[in-house]
């Protein structure tokens, strides 16, 4: 009998990225294939209050779920309009819109921008509306959103928007939480779930760089990059993302 080592056990523990997501089983193998198949195919929408958000905090699973066969939607609350220096609004938004175009051509996601304006993002009636008629029509099955607790304003507004929208239509769709920067913009940041991207390390950082106008390449180790080899440190693999699943509990007490 072939003795089993504990790196064994740790590698069989590893579930694959749609499975570690959902805690369902939507892949499979069979005898005849060893690879992995998908049960059934997916809508994924990942929102980002920036052009380079949802690459940057969770381009990895982008990549490794668009490859599976899912549906991924990389939905924008604004264009980028303030994150040029030297640039108008319309510039900035002309130069980010196309980088987030290519940056997901690289993911095989499908961009989708929701009309807010970069540094001026608001909470009101309006965009409450504009954020749920969008979930409603798009129906997914899962939601990738920012962490609320940041200090970006724009990141919090997000937040609140999609957390509305997804509460209002009936909480149907797993929902989880990525994170941006943590320790510099995203705060308190406990994860209950991570997802091995190393096999797809390569495709989240050539879409993260398109994103030339933000610098994104220069200044990547000292922020993502860490985050990306600390989140693999405390999963066991070189490179992983880290979420926290939103999760309604039962009424009753605390103790």
């Amino acid at each position: 009998m072939k003795k089993v080592s504990r790196r064994d056990l740790l590698k069989a523990s590893i579930p694959t990225a749609a499975c570690s997501l959902l805690g369902v089983p939507i892949m499979s193998t069979t005898n005849e294939d060893s690879k992995m198949k998908p049960l059934k195919k997916l809508k994924v929408v990942v929102f980002g209050a920036h052009p380079d958000d949802p690459e940057t905090g969770c381009g990895g699973v982008m990549a490794q779920l668009a490859n599976e066969g899912h549906e991924v939607i990389a939905a924008y609350l604004t264009r980028g309009e303030a994150g040029i220096s030297g640039k108008t609004h319309d510039e900035a938004a002309a130069i980010r819109t196309e980088e987030a175009l290519k940056a997901c051509r690289i993911l095989n996601a499908t961009p989708k921008f929701l009309g807010q304006i970069d540094g001026d993002c608001e909470v009101t009636k309006e965009h409450y509306n504009t954020i749920h008629y969008f979930l409603k029509e798009e129906d997914p099955d899962i939601i990738f959103n920012h962490w609320p607790v940041d200090t970006h304003r724009d990141h919090r507004v997000c937040s609140i928007l999609v957390y509305d929208a997804w509460l209002n239509l009936g909480k149907k769709q797993a929902m989880y939480y990525y994170e941006v920067m943590s320790g510099w913009q995203s705060q308190n940041f406990m994860p209950t779930n991570y997802v091995d991207i190393t096999p797809v390390i390569k495709q989240k950082h050539n879409a993260c760089f398109i994103h030339k106008s933000q610098k994104i390449e220069d200044d990547y180790p000292a922020y993502h990059g860490k985050m990306e080899v600390f989140r693999g440190m405390e999963f066991n693999t070189s490179y992983a993302e880290a979420f926290i699943r939103h999760v309604h509990n039962q009424r009753g007490r605390i103790i």
